[in-house]
């Protein structure tokens, strides 16, 4: 019998929390409630979730502060919920490794929806098929980027990051020095399922370009009020 997957819920409105649990329940997932940001930490130990829905005004430890944790040692997903829809809220939460973002007052459905694409593509990232003549690879001087086994060598040494990051990456680098707008990457990454802005996509730039520096050979590189490129010198 296959294991029903886990969703940590972290919100201190019980109704919202209750109601969230509700509709997660009847799409076969097993969920845990906590109202505060210290029982987050501890749930996360014990119940070992597969995604975290989190709301960032929380008693005690906020929810920014949990993502920070959490992300320290784990790349378990994690949609923010928040009643804050200001874009710096977005983008700190997303800096600090959040899967995505959603506003209050939110519709249940699509937050299911959210939840089920978050999954999808984390398992995806995850997962580790074996190598074939048909693998998605791209190779530059000490840069290795393999989509098929979602893994990236950096000068000799194995980088970890979200599957969103490493596909972006990859799909840069697999068009080099093609331009490719903001728009058209959050359509190409993220897709229809995704309902962002496109700071989404200046976030994950900076996060890559803080685990990959310029090479002498290639960089990522922005092209002002356009979008960005993987450019190869």
């Amino acid at each position: 019998m296959v294991s029903k997957q886990k969703i940590l819920i972290v919100d201190d409105d019980e109704n919202i929390a209750e109601l969230i649990s509700l509709y997660l329940t009847k799409e076969c997932f097993e969920t845990m409630i906590v109202y505060d940001g210290e029982s987050a930490l501890n749930a996360f130990e014990t119940f070992k979730p597969n995604l975290i829905l989190l709301d960032l005004m929380l008693p005690g430890i906020d929810g920014y502060q949990v993502c920070r944790e959490i992300r320290s040692s784990s790349q378990t997903p994690i949609i923010m919920l928040s009643a804050k829809g200001e874009v710096f809220d977005k983008v700190l939460g997303l800096e600090l490794g959040a899967d995505d973002y959603m506003e209050k007052p939110f519709d249940t459905k699509e937050l299911v929806a959210r939840v089920k694409a978050v999954l999808r593509r984390f398992k995806a990232g995850s997962s580790v098929p074996e190598e074939n003549s048909n693998s998605k690879k791209v190779d530059y001087p000490d840069l290795t980027i393999n989509l098929t086994n979602y893994s990236v060598v950096y000068k000799g040494k194995v980088v970890e990051m979200p599957p969103k990051e490493l596909e972006l990456l990859y799909f840069l680098a697999a068009s080099p020095n093609q331009v490719f707008t903001r728009e058209q990457l959050l359509d190409q990454i993220w897709g229809y399922e995704y309902i962002g802005d496109t700071r989404t996509v200046d976030v994950h730039i900076k996060r890559l370009r803080e685990k990959i520096c310029d090479h002498q050979n290639w960089r990522l590189s922005t092209v002002w009020g356009i979008g960005y490129k993987f450019e190869v010198l």
